[in-house]
């Protein structure tokens, strides 16, 4: 057996060798900002999960050089509670630790103050917020990774009206920036399509007791119900809609296109129930069941409803790091402005504000208690 004093030179030799590959490498924060806990915390993981599958391969096999420097990713997730004031701790939270991108927030509540403290910092935010006012500051960092209401709302309004021939329609929103927004785009195109509002109505996005909203509605006679929120208030709204024998329509937007929706609402929640969310169907791209295969073979689930465009942005973030030769958060956001990157569920391109030029908008049912794709816009 060779000596203690014979082992020492060869492990710092091995030390010696192994230097030069840690030198050489450079590490890029990413943060991720979502509802980590919660009645939200189903979305918050499932984003962080595509988030964190995006780097892990990545770290592996992709990462890009800059200035002779090897990058590597790191993942640094907080916990934004879906709520404003604890967004913007977490968005001075990861400026203060250096992070330069941030994939989130979820909730639009969030991303909309915070996108203002990262905006000042020079951090590039990607957010899956659907309200409008997201991208209508003028900041130049903040890019919405999906459809906004204006898309996805009027989406499930025309459908309503053509496909569904509903006539009368009541809406309820949780006073949310997420629920008004995407509610006042609902009301604007459902009336464009003709459609008669016999009620907006309000709760918030604690409750769970809608019977008097239901009862009020059902006495309207109403065809359908719009539902400004989120899953964890929809399914309980389900149940007590076929409780109360209200033989409606509920119709909502991306919160409610989630297995999560019908694990709540149990037999409640079927063909009653219809949603928009923003991209197309992610079986019916090339890349989508690779990924949801890697998806499920490293979470051990199904991805959820913005896995996929947090792992393509994730992947767009890394190659605008390469092409820009630079790991500078405003010089990638120029790149980001005047490139494309070719995704699991379509290409990304940025207009000036900030939103994709071009996105669809899948329609979704619900069938054993999974979201069921019925068409594309």
């Amino acid at each position: 057996m060779p000596s203690n004093q014979n082992l020492m030179p060869l492990a710092l030799s091995a030390l010696l060798l192994c230097a030069p590959a840690v030198a050489d490498e450079q590490v890029v924060k990413i943060g991720l900002s979502g509802p980590l806990s919660g009645a939200n915390a189903f979305a918050g993981k499932d984003n962080e999960n595509g988030a964190r599958l995006a780097i892990e391969e990545l770290n592996s096999k992709k990462r890009p050089a800059v200035g002779g420097k090897t990058i590597r990713f790191e993942l640094m997730s907080e916990d934004d509670q879906g709520d404003p004031k604890a967004g913007v701790s977490v968005a001075q939270k990861f400026v203060d630790a250096g992070v330069g991108f941030v994939l989130g927030p979820y909730n639009s509540g969030v991303a909309i103050p915070a996108s203002r403290i990262y905006n000042d910092a020079g951090v590039v935010m990607s957010t899956v917020g659907t309200n409008p006012q997201i991208t209508k500051n003028g900041y130049r960092s903040v890019f919405r990774i999906v459809a906004s209401d204006t898309q996805v709302g009027s989406s499930v309004a025309n459908y309503a009206a053509k496909q569904l021939k509903v006539k009368t329609v009541g809406v309820i929103d949780d006073r949310t920036a997420f629920g008004q927004g995407i509610a006042t785009e609902f009301i604007r195109q459902a009336k464009a399509s003709g459609l008669t509002i016999a009620g907006h109505e309000f709760t918030t996005d604690k409750s769970t007791d809608f019977s008097a909203i239901l009862t009020a509605l059902k006495a309207k006679k109403v065809d359908a119900i719009f539902f400004g929120g989120y899953a964890p208030q929809a399914a309980p709204m389900a149940r007590q809609m076929k409780s109360l024998g209200l033989n409606a329509r509920l119709l909502g937007g991306d919160t409610l296109c989630s297995p999560e929706m019908g694990k709540l609402g149990g037999d409640a929640v079927g063909e009653n129930v219809l949603c928009a969310q923003a991209g197309a169907m992610l079986d019916k791209q090339a890349l989508g069941p690779a990924f949801q295969a890697r998806y499920k073979a490293r979470f051990k689930r199904n991805p959820d409803v913005y896995a996929a465009p947090f792992y393509d942005q994730a992947m767009f973030i890394a190659q605008a790091i390469g092409a820009a030769n630079s790991v500078d958060p405003s010089v990638v956001a120029v790149a980001m402005h005047s490139m494309s990157h070719k995704g699991v569920v379509g290409t990304y391109a940025y207009d000036q504000a900030g939103n994709l030029k071009t996105s669809s908008v899948t329609i979704y049912t619900f069938k054993n208690g999974q979201p069921a794709p019925l068409a594309s816009y």
